[in-house]
């Protein structure tokens, strides 16, 4: 849709600026949307997306520069005063309360005497209006992530605003629904001019879904201008500062269809393609869940689960979020026993109550959250590097530092980690070179199998490309590779056969020669047909 330039703007930032210390988080950005406009904000993670948000909504003090609401500079110090002014946001981790109802969550924050009968038929008018049906009446846990999100956007538009700003609002969404909600947001723009800044990492659903794009690199403005007259390699460049190949990091980048890639080589030098990495019909699985239940509060967050992975594959778990795909990753980090079935590595069960028994029978794990379950931030990346094999460190119980060092500096040389030195505290590195950090010492044990969980949250496109080559080597090498992960262009990618988890049941497993988005869709959905 095209939008009038001589509009004037519903806000306007100027020079708007926020440091952090030495960090400068956002520099001088200027950015303007327009009534009746879907204005895309890309960027990397670490761009300065989050903060420049956060300074809308008053819950960050802007160091610099100016806000405009319409022709009228304004000062915004609170998120009540963003209310006021006609600022909604749909955050991308849903804000709901589970346990309670719809209409109890759309109301929640309101003051005076509550109506339950207004409340409803409030909820159903908005529902309604934009075609967003849900039910008032039925309780949030019962609900599946699409129909959270029609909460969470029916929660923000009962407040009519009149500038909505949308954060990743895919992240938990099946295509169908991903496309549902952009058929909606169009309405909702055409039809009531109001102005939209949907925020996004993902290129793919900028160019589909936009009128303009700004890019953030580094806390700057690096481009602005109509979606319609810049191209994918273009944006792609101006977010990571360099020349890409669409077809290499189309994952990274949220492009869809994915290219296979290139092969790698093997632990004998040959060239392997990672979608022939190996027979895997042929050999007898290093992996295997069966039947395995997992109860909390009573209710299945994995429900009979059964999942294979042979050396030399990687399969992909795939699902939105809140399917199951977390449960699995704490189960196999042994951070969770479950009620019944088994965890067998190389055709042997686990006992999964005796801690360590995961790892010392040869699985290796690269959690979903680094920082709670995969690494110690205060302490050195060489004893991050060693925390798992102090035997080889160690002689009768005392630390060899020399030893621990001379290891370190081999593995932050062969894994391209990045850091002053191995004393280096691990908290001062980068989330890539952290990332670094736990896969080398994963991959450095011989893992007979590696459960790699969401590896690429957080990570920049290098670093999720230097994640991709690592991944696929180690398949390459006969590692069992078992990829947890909600980005459908990332299993695409790597994955050999996807396996489909919904309300904690695998629904489908696919070669991936043999899956496309909209098969992917319905069976994320639950329609195994």
């Amino acid at each position: 849709m095209d939008v009038d330039d001589k509009l004037t703007p519903a806000l306007t930032l100027r020079g708007v600026s926020k440091r952090y210390g030495p960090v400068v988080a956002c520099d001088a950005v200027d950015l303007a949307v327009r009534p009746g406009e879907i204005h895309g904000l890309l960027g990397e993670n670490g761009a300065g997306k989050s903060t420049l948000m956060k300074i809308l909504l008053g819950l960050v003090h802007r160091d610099a520069g100016t806000i405009t609401r319409g022709t009228e500079p304004v000062e915004i110090d609170s998120p009540q005063v963003a209310v006021e002014l006609g600022l909604g946001m749909v955050h991308q981790h849903f804000s709901l309360i589970e346990p309670l109802t719809v209409w109890e969550n759309v109301i929640l924050g309101d003051t005076g005497r509550i109506d339950r009968a207004a409340a409803c038929a409030q909820v159903e008018e908005v529902s309604r209006r934009y075609g967003l049906p849900i039910d008032p009446h039925v309780r949030v846990d019962r609900l599946s992530a699409g129909e959270r999100q029609r909460v969470e956007l029916i929660k923000c538009l009962r407040r009519d605003p009149s500038v909505l700003i949308l954060d990743e609002p895919t992240s938990v969404l099946t295509q169908a629904e991903s496309a549902e909600l952009f058929t909606v947001l169009r309405r909702v723009v055409q039809a009531e001019r109001r102005a939209v800044i949907l925020i996004s990492h993902k290129l793919a659903e900028i160019m589909a879904a936009t009128d303009r794009v700004t890019v953030l690199r580094r806390g700057a403005v690096a481009f602005h201008g109509a979606t319609k007259d810049t191209t994918a390699q273009e944006l792609a460049r101006q977010m990571v500062g360099r020349e890409v190949s669409l077809q290499a990091e189309s994952a990274a980048l949220g492009l869809l269809p994915v290219e296979r890639p290139a092969p790698v080589a093997g632990a004998d030098g040959t060239e392997v393609a990672p979608s022939a990495a190996g027979p895997t019909q042929e050999k007898p699985a290093v992996l295997r869940l069966r039947e395995v239940t997992l109860l909390v509060g009573g209710l299945p967050m994995l429900d009979r689960l059964s999942l294979d992975v042979a050396p030399g594959e990687i399969v992909g778990l795939y699902g939105v979020e809140g399917n199951g795909q977390a449960t699995v990753g704490e189960l196999l980090s042994g951070l969770l026993v479950p009620d019944s079935g088994t965890v067998e590595i190389d055709g042997r069960p686990v006992d999964l109550v005796r801690p360590g028994a995961l790892h010392h029978a040869g699985l290796g794990i690269v959690p979903e959250d680094r920082h709670h379950s995969g690494v110690v931030l205060d302490m050195s990346v060489a004893e991050n590097l060693v925390m798992k094999s102090l035997a080889g460190v160690t002689t009768r119980g005392v630390l060899s530092r020399r030893r621990m060092h001379r290891i370190a500096q081999r593995q932050m040389t062969e894994f391209n980690i990045v850091a002053p030195s191995p004393d280096t505290p691990l908290r001062s590195l980068s989330g890539g070179n952290q990332q670094r950090v736990v896969l080398a010492r994963e991959l450095s044990a011989g893992p007979k199998a590696l459960v790699a969980a969401q590896p690429t949250h957080g990570l920049d496109v290098g670093a999720i490309e230097d994640m991709y080559v690592r991944l696929r080597q180690a398949a390459a090498e006969g590692v069992a590779v078992l990829l947890i992960s909600t980005e459908l262009e990332e299993v695409m990618a790597l994955a050999n056969r996807i396996a489909v988890i919904s309300s904690g049941r695998i629904v489908g497993v696919l070669p991936t020669a043999e899956a496309t988005a909209e098969r992917l869709g319905m069976l994320v959905g639950g329609v195994s047909h």
